[in-house]
């Protein structure tokens, strides 16, 4: 296990976490996470291949007791100041990308809200963003 992260590999952790949170990985999960790391600034120089360790680390941490507790730690510690909105950020739309948000996922997400100290206002405006841009058509009956 990695003793800590990058800013760009707290960023993939978190959205990792998000959609390893209901047991359930979901191929639409990962081809955002996948879409997000090429497109997005932050992630411009990162190498792709530490997804895989990023992940495997993530993995790892969920097995152990307080595993969610160090994840979130070593996020805090590798996150540069004003980039906590952006992985709350990151984690809602991971979350929204299925269409569906699972109890587990939504615990995972207000654990890390809050210890990321990231306030309700600009929350629920992340959230209510991350539900819009997720939106699916409904199917007529």
């Amino acid at each position: 296990m990695e003793a800590s992260f990058s800013a760009q590999d707290a960023l993939v952790a978190v959205m990792v976490a998000a959609s390893a949170s209901d047991e359930a990985l979901s191929t639409e999960e990962l081809l955002l996470i996948t879409r997000i790391v090429e497109m997005l600034p932050a992630f411009v120089g990162y190498d792709q291949d530490r997804i895989r360790r990023v992940s495997a680390t993530v993995f790892d941490l969920f097995e152990e007791e307080d595993g969610i507790d160090a994840l979130i730690g070593l996020v805090r510690e590798a996150l540069p100041a004003g980039w906590n909105e952006t992985a709350y950020a990151l984690a809602c739309d991971v979350v929204a990308a299925d269409g569906t948000a699972r109890h587990s996922e939504l615990q995972f997400l207000q654990i890390l809200r809050q210890d990321l100290g990231v306030g309700r206002l600009a929350a629920a405006a992340i959230e209510r963003g991350a539900r819009a841009r997720f939106m699916r058509q409904q199917s007529p009956d």
